[in-house]
């Protein structure tokens, strides 16, 4: 990590979305620790403008799509994510960029990747170890094209924190570089296209090893080039 800039070296700090449906200040410090400067916002300007992009997210698929909507954030999203800007979705925030979740009914998400969001089989007998909600650590197991991805200097099979009911399945396998297993499913916990990078588990409460991505989305922001 010896490339990595002092976090005063970047002119602008990344953009932290602030939507009233994240943990965003454990989202802030895990930055600070990766030596990049960040702000919790919901400019459009801000994330227009950022350099980084970070969409972190707890609670139900449909409410946060609607709060998206409501502070008139659904665009300048999606066109940062075609401008290929370094772009981090943590959890739900992975969820929403999926086609649409069955989350409560039918809700549309971001559709910036082609895919469904899915519920875990509930829970049943010989399965008391697998009660709904996932929470708890796990393994994310590192698969497809990992060294490209912000899981590049992860161990390969990393315990990471999970708290989740739903799993995303987008429609491109290709993109998949993490899979984890729960509720006796195999699930995509991490994928990487170009510079949009997401997770279901939440690396900022995940030790040093969830440190290491923030580290790599550093580096990203640094030179979106690598």
């Amino acid at each position: 990590m010896s490339d990595l800039k002092n976090h005063h070296d970047f002119k602008r700090p990344v953009a932290i979305i602030d939507y009233d449906m994240g943990n965003l200040f454990s989202v802030a410090r895990a930055c600070e620790m990766a030596g990049l400067k960040a702000d919790i916002t919901n400019r459009r300007d801000d994330i227009l403008n950022a350099p980084g992009v970070i969409l972190p997210g707890v609670g139900a698929f449909g409410d946060a799509m609607e709060a998206l909507h409501s502070h008139n954030l659904v665009d300048a999203l999606k066109e940062v994510i075609k401008r290929d800007v370094p772009f981090m979705g943590i959890c739900l925030g992975m969820q929403l960029l999926l086609s649409r979740s069955q989350e409560f009914g039918v809700h549309a998400g971001l559709d910036v990747v082609s895919g469904e969001v899915l519920k875990f089989p509930g829970y049943s007998e010989g399965q008391k170890d697998c009660k709904v909600p996932q929470v708890q650590w796990n393994t994310a197991n590192r698969c497809g094209d990992w060294k490209n991805s912000l899981l590049a200097e992860c161990s390969e099979k990393s315990f990471m924190y999970f708290v989740h009911s739903y799993y995303v399945k987008p429609i491109d396998a290709s993109i998949v570089v993490s899979t984890t297993e729960y509720a006796s499913t195999v699930f995509c916990s991490g994928f990487q296209r170009g510079n949009l990078f997401a997770c279901q588990f939440h690396p900022e409460k995940s030790g040093a090893e969830g440190l290491l991505i923030y580290k790599e989305f550093t580096r990203r922001v640094a030179n979106p080039s690598i």
